[in-house]
This record gives C-alpha cells, sequence and structure tokens, in this order.
C-alpha cells in the first residue's frame, strides 16, 4: 500500500534569530518548496499541517519558517522535525518515474515469477538509479534500467528482473 505522505525534508537547525529553520531537502527540486503553502509533520501516528513561510533557497539548502515561528528558541523546538507532502501536492511524476520511497519493500521477481527478495534502498550514485535488494544469499545491488527491469508496479509492489541480464549488470556480496 502507499503512503499517502511523502518525505520532502529534514529541519537541521535554526537558522537566525527570527525564527527560521535551515531545512535538508530531500527532493530533487529544492526549489519546489518555495510553491509550498504547507507541510506536514508526524506527530505519534499522526500527521500535523504546518504552515510554510518566508521561503529561500540558496546553493541547495532550504530556509524557511514553519508554522509561524518567531524566535530562535520556536525554531529550536523545530529542530529534527520530518517534513512530509500528501500526495495531492506532491509533484507530477513523468512517464515511467516512481518516488522512491513507492520503491522501499517492493517484491523483486525474475520473469518466471520466482521471488529473488526485496528492495529496501534506492542508491542515487549519478547515470542512473541502482537498486538494493536483499535475497535470502545476501545484497544485490541492480542498476535501474529498463533492459534489466522490465516492469516496476508499485500499486502491486512488485518489480520484474529480466534473470538472463544479472550476470552482466548485478554486483553481489556473495559468492
Amino acid at each position: 500500500m502507499l503512503s499517502e505522505y511523502l518525505l520532502v525534508g529534514q529541519v537541521l537547525r535554526p537558522q537566525g534569530i527570527k525564527g527560521q529553520v535551515k531545512v535538508r531537502p530531500d527532493t530533487d527540486d529544492p526549489g519546489r518548496f518555495e510553491e509550498l503553502e504547507f507541510v506536514y509533520v508526524k506527530k505519534g501516528e499522526a500527521y500535523e499541517r504546518v504552515s510554510v513561510d518566508e521561503v529561500s533557497v540558496r546553493d541547495n539548502e532550504v530556509y524557511l519558517r514553519l508554522n509561524g515561528a518567531q524566535t530562535r528558541d520556536e525554531a529550536e523546538k523545530q529542530r529534527n522535525w520530518m517534513l512530509y507532502v500528501d500526495r495531492a501536492h506532491a509533484v507530477e511524476l513523468g512517464e515511467n518515474e516512481t518516488f522512491i520511497c513507492d520503491l522501499i519493500g517492493c517484491k523483486a521477481v525474475d520473469t518466471q515469477g520466482n521471488e529473488l527478495g526485496k528492495v529496501t534502498d534506492v542508491l542515487q550514485p549519478g547515470g542512473n538509479d541502482v537498486y538494493v535488494i536483499k535475497t535470502p544469499k545476501g545484497e544485490m545491488l541492480l542498476p535501474a534500467l529498463k533492459h534489466v527491469i522490465p516492469t516496476v508496479n508499485v500499486e502491486k509492489g512488485i518489480i520484474i528482473i529480466d534473470e538472463k541480464r544479472l550476470p552482466e549488470v548485478a554486483v553481489c556480496d556473495w559468492e
């Protein structure tokens, strides 16, 4: 089941003395914060909506004011808050694009239907993403290329891997 909320950043620390905070963006486009009027903060099992104001982005770093904070002490209480958007306010994805959080936990199977393991992480080293798959033998790293992973269905929680390509592209931590 897909989560209703998507992580977009984490409050790192207060910024200055007027209630702003520095946020580490967990998004491909930090500038998207400039369009947000609110985000959600997880409190226990519930998500609380908080306002976003005075956003500035400099060198891929985000500075903003949350919930109308006016002092450094108020901003300090926001340290380590994880910031989320609901799917209705998430960025539009292009064709064949998927949110990383939706890939985590997907079952990896080969074209014959044999289960290989589960996606535990997605690395972004550069040219293409790399899926980290936990298998019964250990960890497997697999480039997210269409000829290697022809089908990704996050709604069903499954990715299909062309097992014929594994010897040439997979990196495994077992012999």
